[in-house]
């Protein structure tokens, strides 16, 4: 019996569910996928979390090309607690390094660039951070989410310039902020996950807007064209436009995509974790 063709839609945008991506031995071999990113090669990088205290070591980046052939993987001995990543508009590529309370940078050939945050130092300034994306001034916004409720901004060279955010419902306030991007105009999304929100801020951090109807927001992610698609737990996907009207939604992974990416071809990878493994949505048409 043939696997049936399934379709779903973002609005006017079609897509083909292609799970699991890829399908060879070494996709099988990934371990807790975490999150996905593609970078300044089109190349899929997928990060997998282990429990460093009890685990055998392993590269947690694996690269995938277009076609889903395994090409390499790195940073072994780098990652103590993969969470996501994210690739800057320069190439750089950003891992968070959840419990060794830190951020990881490298260039676009994997070798390493610098950090932020002191590592094992908590509340140096980091406290178990859960994302970063880089702005189009070259700002680095960090949402530091488990164990703080704060937005951490740097400049392009890594100086601490300023941190937002306390514990609480209200605006500017956060119950783990969990997802972060920033949009071309430079104001920073963060998904509040526990108050079921996305809120939106200027560079400088001043609240702007608080966009709802997200059941525990997981991941922001604004493609090449400017929308911006968020994840969450019911799980569905939702596409929306810049100012946070509503595109559309659809139900495209079982449990909810812990992060996600799109390519140039308008495809979007999406990481999931239970069960572990990479969708992709092809884009139709």
């Amino acid at each position: 019996m043939s696997k049936p063709d399934l379709i779903v839609a973002l609005g006017e945008r079609r897509y083909a569910v292609e799970r699991p991506w890829p399908q060879g031995p070494e996709a099988r071999a990934l371990k807790g996928i975490t999150d996905v990113a593609v970078d300044s090669r089109g190349q899929v990088l997928v990060y997998q979390r282990i429990d460093s205290l009890v685990d055998a070591p392993i590269d947690p980046v694996a690269v995938f090309d277009a076609a889903g052939q395994c090409v390499g993987a790195w940073g072994r001995d780098a990652v103590v607690d993969a969470h996501s990543l994210s690739v800057a508009p320069d190439g750089r590529i950003l891992l968070i390094d959840r419990d060794a309370h830190q951020v990881l940078i490298f260039d676009a050939d994997f070798r390493p660039l610098g950090s932020l945050g002191e590592r094992h130092g908590p509340n140096r300034p980091f406290n178990h951070p859960t994302d970063v994306a880089v702005a189009p001034s070259g700002d680095i916004y960090v949402a530091d989410g488990y164990g703080a409720a704060h937005v951490h901004r740097f400049d392009a060279t890594g100086r601490l310039i300023q941190t937002w955010g306390r514990p609480g419902r209200g605006p500017g306030e956060f119950t783990t902020p969990h997802g972060i991007a920033v949009l071309a105009d430079g104001r920073v999304l963060v998904g509040d996950r526990e108050n079921d929100r996305v809120q939106v801020f200027t560079p400088e951090g001043a609240f702007l807007a608080a966009w709802g109807d997200f059941f525990h927001p997981m991941d922001i992610h604004v493609d090449a064209t400017g929308l911006v698609h968020v994840t969450d737990q019911i799980p569905r996907l939702s596409l929306l436009s810049p100012d946070g009207a509503l595109l559309g939604r659809c139900r495209p992974v079982l449990n909810g995509a812990h992060g996600m990416s799109s390519d140039t071809a308008g495809n979007l990878y999406l990481a999931e974790m239970v069960p572990n493994r990479v969708t992709r949505l092809r884009r139709l048409g």
